[in-house]
């Protein structure tokens, strides 16, 4: 095993907060002196059944910790889920049904092993010691903590303020997240800036239960496409590791250089070295790597990690042809549309499958994302002749052939 040193340099990289440093220093020094490691968690709430990039910044931490020599759970909040994480809500979320969590579970299964080794990964559910907790027990956890400390919280005092909803069974969220660092008897959990309030409770009940508190080390929510808000698929601004080689690769090649440098740091398996000369290049210092070809390389990673090397260069060849000769991709689909009538651009593009709702597709061309046979659409009222076989275009990466039949 590597140095405390060393180690803490690994697990700084693109940390925004470490509780109590110190502490974990002391846990460090004791694992190498014992040649036991580390115990690190970290949970997620199968709410939907696909991850983005934005869920993989914990899972890459976790992974650098796993290449350090400990020991690393990730567990998956089949229970807590049935109760809805209120962090950052305005209202109380709806409950998902037992048969969803479970589905969406097994898709997380799968996916996480695309970064983790499986042979070292202990998966466990909250449930297996949560379903065995009596009433009395539930309440002996609720005891724990007091409303006013849970009002402490930013959201739940906004809603309170604001005279907003909040149920009763809210405040088991931090308790139920907390105890699960005393049945793992975690040394380490790792978490986004938004659940501090929660990783703290687990410290504080840690405590409680008679164990050592648990080091806090809480990551950044990466920023989405657009470099502003944080990767949502609400706000289409992520990329999805289930999605095709040539999405992932395209996306990755249309961020900004400065958000490449984010996506380094908190995505990729470049040593420290490496990375200082990304960053070097982007500043434009000597000995730096060029910003275009860091970019191909981090997009080349991603694919590989999530497809495999053939599929990332096959996407790098696509995207040369594609982008760079500003030719149209060999396999568009063709879609078949039955109309004599003129047809409004915003249903033709829900129609081509290139949006989800005649609202997106007036989103679109209000943003200028739309072409029609390589013209920017301005007018989002615009009437499409049905005439011959036209080339629609959304964003640079979604085209349809659209062929027009009585």
């Amino acid at each position: 095993m590597k140095s405390v040193d060393e180690q803490m340099a690994v697990i700084h990289r693109g940390a925004v907060e470490i509780l109590v440093e110190e502490e974990l220093e002391e846990k460090l020094k004791k694992s190498l002196e014992t040649g036991k490691p580390l115990r690190i968690k970290t949970g997620f709430d199968p709410t939907a059944p696909d991850l983005h990039l934005g869920h993989t910044v914990l899972i890459q931490k976790m992974k650098q910790f796993q290449d350090l020599g400990h020991e690393v759970c990730f567990l998956i909040g089949d229970f807590t889920a049935m109760i809805g994480d209120p962090t950052g809500k305005n209202e109380t979320r709806k409950p998902l049904t037992r048969e969803q969590i479970l589905n969406n579970a097994k898709t997380y299964e799968k996916q996480i092993f695309k970064i983790l080794d499986p042979a070292r990964t202990r998966v466990v559910f909250n449930s297996e010691w949560m379903g065995k907790m009596s009433a009395s027990d539930l309440i002996g956890l609720a005891a724990q903590h007091t409303v006013a400390r849970m009002l402490e919280r930013e959201d739940f005092h906004k809603r309170f303020t604001s005279q907003q909803p909040i149920s009763i069974h809210e405040f088991l969220y931090p308790l139920v997240q907390g105890y699960d660092s005393v049945a793992l008897e975690a040394d380490v959990e790792l978490g986004g800036t938004d659940q501090k309030f929660n990783l703290l409770v687990g410290r504080e009940l840690q405590k409680h239960y008679g164990q050592r508190p648990q080091s806090v080390l809480m990551m950044p929510l990466l920023e989405g496409l657009d470099g502003v808000n944080k990767m949502s698929k609400s706000l289409n601004n992520y990329i999805g590791i289930t999605e095709p080689a040539k999405e992932i690769y395209g996306k990755a090649m249309s961020i900004s250089d400065e958000l490449m440098i984010r996506y380094y740091e908190l995505l990729s398996d470049i040593d420290l070295a490496e990375l200082e000369k990304v960053k070097t290049g982007v500043e434009g210092g000597a000995g730096g790597h060029h910003p275009m070809e860091s970019k191909k390389r981090l997009a080349r990673e991603l694919v590989a990690r999530y497809h495999d090397a053939g599929e990332a260069e096959k996407a790098e060849a696509e995207f040369v042809v594609q982008f760079k000769r500003k030719e149209v991709p060999d396999d568009i689909p063709e879609v078949r549309i039955s109309s004599l009538s003129p047809i409004w651009i915003c249903r033709l593009l829900t129609d081509a499958g290139l949006v989800k709702s005649n609202g997106e597709g007036r989103r679109m061309v209000k943003q200028g994302g739309v072409k029609l046979a390589g013209t920017k659409i301005e007018d989002d009222n615009l009437e499409v002749q049905p005439e011959g076989d036209i080339i629609l275009q959304v964003g640079k990466r979604k085209f349809a052939k659209i062929i027009f039949a009585p």
